[in-house]
């Protein structure tokens, strides 16, 4: 097992690393730029190093600093969080290059799964549902008009190397076709550096489902069920649950065992996600994203395992501390991102905390690194903080929510609690009867 590990990230993150740290009595070790000189990471890791000014260019993604915090300081493993460096091949064999263990998979994975044609492609192969579309780069718009008339409008054109939504354009008709084709390509060029996009059917009124895989790097991988993101802004997931409402226990076992045997074959290590969308009883493979996600606590919160713990387990050589027989869910649980944000524009609103006062009781879970008299900086992601409720069932978590909210205090800043108290009078979402347009929908309607 690792003495030291260095966490490659900040706030809430960074702090969840540092817990489960401290449980295996691991020491634990923050980086930071100048603006973070008071972040909370900072102040309960056993030692920080400061790696830079605040643009996270020249900070947390500067793969020098990162590499001499390490060996400053004799931190034998990294861990990358979410964000930041955590999905970056050439990162991660840089750290092989210098004899550092990286929390999460091998650089191949995250080199295939990070190209989405090359990962629609592989898992086509490994028998995982994909969405129809192009078998590859699409490079003309006369090409791209081709697959419209094939598959039939609207059509979704897409980055290949994208991500949070940039790069992505609809096209409901051959006439829009060579506008969204041109402009998926320009933004993708533009965000990523790579303009070559591909094209897939647009699914009407899918859910966003994604299941939770783990594996040993060793040929043994387990499913962790479902999460249900489908309330989602601008393809940002706002609302996220576990078990789906609309998923059943048969349903769950046969595509959670399609995905757990996918990555045991091509033995994947580490925490994972396989995303699809949902529509009519049918899966439809998107992307695969190779690291934590944002919103694992609702599967820790249902199944009762630390999954950032048996991310340090896995990676230090040591077998997964659960098989699939002892995987059994329990009850329900909810999380909702928290951001620095004022509405009804969702702009930017960082500024001093005046008053913080984190929500309690049976089943509230604060995963934040804000705190009374903190200043949040305006340089990084407007993420404050996750409040996530367990409950045995449904309802209950959704009450649970509802109680934690109201003891939920940020005074100082504009949040985006009010956006979660007005859901939570919405019959749809206390019925589970969304898709991943109901939200843009909504806010077009009641906010925006």
């Amino acid at each position: 097992m690792f003495d030291k590990i260095l966490i490659a990230n900040r706030g809430e993150i960074a702090l969840r690393v540092i817990r489960a740290c401290r449980e295996m009595g691991i020491q634990s070790v923050a980086v930071h730029s100048t603006a973070d000189a008071d972040a909370m990471h900072v102040r309960m890791a056993d030692e920080s190093v400061c790696i830079g000014p605040p643009p996270g260019t020249d900070s947390y993604l500067s793969v020098p600093a990162i590499i001499s915090a390490c060996e400053i300081t004799g931190a034998q493993a990294i861990h990358p969080g979410y964000g930041f460096l955590s999905e970056n091949a050439k990162f991660v064999q840089i750290l092989e290059d210098h004899g550092l263990t990286f929390i999460g998979p091998s650089a191949e994975h995250i080199r295939i799964m990070g190209d989405k044609i090359t990962a629609k492609d592989t898992m086509k192969k490994l028998g995982v549902p994909c969405v129809p579309g192009s078998d590859g780069g699409v490079d003309t718009v006369e090409d791209a008009l081709a697959i419209g008339e094939e598959f039939g409008y609207p059509v979704i054109v897409k980055a290949t190397a994208g991500g949070g939504g940039r790069g992505m354009k609809l096209a409901t008709s051959a006439e829009e076709m060579p506008t969204a084709f041109s402009t998926a390509r320009s933004e993708a060029k533009a965000a990523f550096g790579n303009d070559e996009v591909y094209i897939e059917k647009y699914l009407g009124r899918p859910r966003h489902i994604e299941i939770q895989v783990f594996g040993d790097g060793k040929g043994n991988a387990v499913h962790l069920g479902e999460r249900d993101c489908s309330l989602q802004r601008r393809h940002q997931k706002v609302f996220e649950e576990a078990p789906g409402p609309a998923i059943d226990a048969a349903t769950r076992a046969e595509i959670g065992k399609i995905c757990a045997d996918a990555v045991a074959n091509i033995n994947y290590i580490g925490a994972g996600t396989i995303e699809f969308l949902y529509e009519d009883g049918e899966f439809y493979f998107i992307e695969m994203n190779t690291r934590l996600q944002v919103e694992h606590p609702v599967t820790e919160g249902i199944f009762g395992v630390d999954l950032v713990r048996e991310q340090i387990r896995v990676a230090a050589g040591e077998p997964m501390s659960f098989t699939q027989d002892d995987l059994e869910i329990n009850g329900h649980a909810i999380e909702i991102r928290i951001n620095a944000e004022k509405l009804p524009n969702f702009a930017p609103s960082p500024g001093r905390i005046t008053q913080y006062h984190a929500p309690g009781g049976l089943g509230v879970r604060m995963d934040s690194a804000i705190y009374d008299g903190y200043s949040i900086p305006p340089y990084y992601d407007s993420l404050i903080g996750k409040l996530i409720v367990h409950g045995r069932d449904r309802p209950e978590a959704l009450a649970r929510l509802d109680r934690a909210l109201s003891e939920l205090i940020v005074d100082g800043i504009d949040t985006t609690v009010p956006l979660f108290n007005a859901l939570l009078q919405e019959r749809d979402v206390l019925t589970g009867d969304y898709n991943i347009h109901w939200l843009e929908n909504w806010l077009a309607e009641n906010m925006e």
